[in-house]
């Protein structure tokens, strides 16, 4: 799905709605599995890093997996990360990886962006009451016991799931709903710490 671009040998990313998208997803067979050690991870993040041609971008943000492993370690010491932005669903165990992710990140010297908590309810489609499957509140007392910012809380929807099985985000197939706004200011804030952190 990639392609190369001649004069320089990098990658050019994927774009749509105006975001541009790179994946290590992108370069592998649709079925393959990606069992890789330490050392490929750490060569994926070079390549996504590196040698994709980005452009000018206002912003890069890198998706990474749960935890607080080589690859998050080799990110902050390779890149000059601007923040790291903690995303955990609102159950125990899931806040303990957060937590992690925190500390580690502190450790390192990116400051945190803040706590977003993801799948924070279900909104049901008939009545459009919330459902707190996962529990209520986890990410916010978290937020407030590390004197982290809570960034946002995004419900789950059925129309999330609906618009990324048809490649289109909700915020551009339904942008006055509940979740669209929900990403708005999730997005609004993380600019707003960003632009506080360049100033300081």
């Amino acid at each position: 799905m990639c392609f190369i671009v001649d004069f320089n040998m990098k990658m050019i990313p994927i774009e749509n709605y105006g975001v541009k998208c790179m994946s290590m997803g992108f370069l592998v067979d649709k079925d393959a599995p990606i069992v890789w050690r330490g050392p490929m991870v750490m060569s994926a993040l070079q390549k996504m890093s590196r040698e994709v041609a980005w452009g000018v971008l206002d912003i890069l943000v890198v998706d990474m997996p749960p935890g607080t492993g080589d690859a998050q370690l080799t990110m902050s010491q390779k890149l000059q990360l601007s923040g790291a932005l903690i995303v955990s669903t609102p159950q125990d165990v899931a806040l303990i990886d957060a937590r992690r992710g925190v500390r580690m990140f502190s450790k390192v010297q990116v400051p945190i962006l803040g706590l977003i908590e993801n799948m924070s309810y279900f909104k049901c489609p008939h009545c459009g009451e919330p459902s707190f499957i996962f529990g209520a509140g986890g990410a916010r007392k978290t937020a407030a016991e590390m004197g982290l910012q809570l960034v946002g809380e995004i419900p789950i929807e059925l129309d999330i799931r609906k618009g990324c099985d048809k490649g289109m985000p909700i915020v551009v197939s339904a942008p006055d709903s509940t979740v669209s706004k929900a990403y708005h200011d999730v997005a609004q804030t993380v600019v707003m710490r960003l632009e506080d952190l360049a100033k300081a």
